[in-house]
């Protein structure tokens, strides 16, 4: 099966992800792509940062707004382990990012495609392209794992 470019950048994803399972925090990576250059990347950073708002979607716009000098992050393309949350859904239509791959659907609080569809909704001022299922298997594996280690462990 040939690797294309969006399977190479969520390899740069999960391995954001995997910082953040290694600082104890919900492995989720995201890495900003412009005109084939990584711009920015990010992971979890919650329980690290002591922030709720610390999620790697939201850490690599703010990121990839300062690389650029501009909050509108046209001409850009997310990639992110896992399907984004409301807040992280909102955060991509509001940068005016063009583009969203995302890994493993989140059934408990995607809002992409699985819980809302804020990235394509006709209500909201801007619209997206979205890719879903890239790399699936590696991305929802990481999560299994950490999340069967916490409660191995008894934490929440």
């Amino acid at each position: 099966m040939p690797v294309g470019p969006d399977e190479q950048y969520m390899a740069l994803a999960l391995e954001q992800a995997a910082k953040a399972e290694a600082g104890g925090d919900v492995p989720i990576g995201a890495v900003i792509v412009r005109e084939g250059r990584v711009i920015a990347s990010a992971h979890n950073r919650r329980i690290i940062d002591a922030d709720p708002t610390a999620h790697a979607e939201m850490l690599a716009i703010r990121a990839a707004a300062r690389e650029l000098g501009d909050w509108r992050l046209s001409g850009c393309s997310m990639i992110v382990t896992l399907e984004p949350c409301c807040m992280c859904a909102g955060a991509v239509v509001l940068a005016r990012i063009d583009r969203l791959v995302y890994g493993a659907a989140d059934p408990k609080a995607g809002a992409v495609h699985t819980l809302f569809n804020l990235c394509s909704d006709s209500r909201l001022n801007h619209r997206l392209e979205v890719v879903a299922g890239i790399c699936a298997e590696p991305c929802a594996a990481i999560l299994s794992r950490f999340f069967q280690a916490q409660r191995a462990a008894g934490k929440k």
